[in-house]
């Protein structure tokens, strides 16, 4: 049997999608195929990789992919929003998603500072992720066998 798609959009894929899709690679990734991408893909952020080294998750050679290069290649069962641009547009490029997940996290790129307050920004929008992550797999064990909800 296929498994079903996991698809973790944001703006750029450099960041909080890339992010997400490592984690849940690691958490759920033997039960789901699972990718990411950005509406407009930019180069990943060092500090993406930084943080995700620290806990175990080393990136090798992810590039950022724009939504359209994963348009027509298979189907995602669930697509997750990690910002509010890729929760508007989102609807309308996988609009036969069956599962649609807003998951608004503030981007970490965004920060301004020193490398440490960036590093801790970064930081902690990986453990909102990570958290997330954990929690949704462990639904996902116990909904597996329900029926497709459009919320």
């Amino acid at each position: 049997m296929e498994k079903p798609g996991v698809l973790f959009v944001c703006t750029a894929n450099t960041a909080r999608s890339v992010m997400a899709e490592a984690l849940f690679r690691r958490e759920a990734g033997d039960r789901y195929e699972v990718a990411s991408a950005g509406l407009h893909p930019m180069p990943i952020n060092p500090l993406t990789v930084e943080v995700l080294r620290e806990v175990g998750i080393e990136l090798g050679d992810f590039e950022p992919r724009g939504v359209g290069e994963l348009l027509g290649r298979g189907s995602f069962r669930y697509v997750v929003a990690v910002c509010q641009a890729a929760e508007e547009a989102c609807p309308r490029i996988w609009p036969f998603a069956l599962h649609f997940l807003s998951w608004p996290l503030e981007d970490p790129a965004s920060c301004l500072g020193t490398h440490e307050e960036r590093l801790h920004t970064f930081r902690t929008i990986r453990n909102q992720i990570h958290d997330r992550v954990r929690e949704w797999a462990e639904e996902l064990k116990s909904v597996a066998h329900l029926p497709v909800d459009r919320k």
